[in-house]
């Protein structure tokens, strides 16, 4: 069952005068609660979404996502009859690339990997960030598009850094800016959430506008139609036995 969130992106600009000073636990709290309450996020064990991926303003891709608890994750985007793959078994992470001319599966490297890791997580970064070995602070609110929201800074067990900025009203995210170290090199980019939607009785962004830092690449991803609790194999995030098989 999805029902569309009443309050858009507009609603959530309306912030309050203001903000009253609040615990990182008392925040995530909040938060959990907004989104449907801790029992209905535990119920969901896995969650598939799709919809549509426009990269750059200029082209359009057919997207699938799976997510499995407790953080196996795969995504393909297809266009003109190919197909990308990238997935995320828990353990290592591997990926199709025919846009760059490569047909087969093959295992990423343990960096490239961080992303899809960082990203796993059904619930996202707040929900059992403690179970996960993270570290959470509250480093009070920031300006957002107009919006005083409140900034959480969890630091991954992976030494990744998500700053997750709160709606003050809602407490449902509105940005999430992550910090990543890739072969040395920091990678920055910078997601604005909207348009939540009820899947089984919990709050999901269906619009995710998302900007890579530095080399600029905006992506916009609309989500059409999510389902939760549908059976997935563990093999559909596992790397191919056979050569050729992504599926």
């Amino acid at each position: 069952m999805i029902v569309r969130w009443k309050y858009g992106l507009a609603a959530f600009a309306l912030a309050s005068a203001s903000v009253q000073a609040m615990t990182a636990d008392e925040l995530v709290a909040k938060n959990l609660e907004a989104r449907g309450g801790v029992a209905k996020l535990q119920a969901i064990k896995s969650l598939k979404s799709e919809g549509k991926l426009l990269v750059g303003g200029q082209f359009e891709l057919a997207v699938v996502q799976y997510q499995k608890a407790p953080e196996s994750t795969r995504s393909e985007a297809s266009i003109q009859g190919l197909t990308a793959v990238q997935a995320w078994d828990g353990k290592e992470a591997w990926q199709i690339s025919p846009f760059q001319g490569r047909k087969d599966p093959e295992k990423m490297s343990a960096d490239d990997a961080k992303g899809l890791a960082d990203d796993a997580p059904i619930g996202g970064p707040l929900a059992g960030w403690k179970e996960r070995g993270s570290k959470l602070d509250y480093l009070g609110t920031e300006d957002v598009d107009g919006t005083e929201a409140h900034k959480l800074k969890v630091t991954l067990k992976n030494g990744d850094v998500e700053y997750v900025y709160l709606d003050p009203d809602h407490f449902l995210e509105i940005r999430v800016a992550t910090q990543r170290s890739v072969r040395g090199t920091l990678v920055e980019s910078v997601s604005d959430y909207g348009d939540y939607e009820q899947v089984d009785g919990v709050y999901f962004p269906f619009s995710v506008a998302t900007e890579s830092r530095p080399d600029g690449n905006r992506q916009q991803l609309t989500i059409e139609h999510a389902e939760a609790n549908t059976a997935m194999d563990d093999a559909l995030f596992a790397f191919p036995t056979t050569k050729g098989a992504g599926r």
